[in-house]
């Protein structure tokens, strides 16, 4: 059986740019494809607001195909933040 991993076990793992090793933050949220189920991206919160009071208005989209690796503590992105920091949205 291939090694499988739960959701939790990915929101307990910190996301790092490898492009310039900072930490991102954890996993909040997926998108999948609604046609083949797959995973399409992982949802980050973005940087907080006003030294940290306020919560993220932006979060981190990271397509599944910039993943490098996922670790025991770690998953290892490779990607260009101004391309994947995105308006936060509310979804109903």
């Amino acid at each position: 059986m291939k090694n499988q991993l739960r959701f939790c076990d990915l929101k307990e793992k910190d996301v790092v740019n490898r492009c310039d090793c900072k930490r991102l933050g954890r996993v909040c949220d997926l998108i999948f494809d609604d046609q083949s189920g797959r995973i399409c991206s992982l949802i980050v919160p973005g940087p907080f607001r006003f030294c940290g009071l306020l919560g993220p208005d932006q979060e981190y989209v990271i397509p599944w195909g910039c993943i490098c690796r996922i670790g025991p503590d770690v998953i290892l992105v490779e990607i260009r933040e101004e391309e994947v920091l995105t308006p936060r949205k509310i979804w109903h």
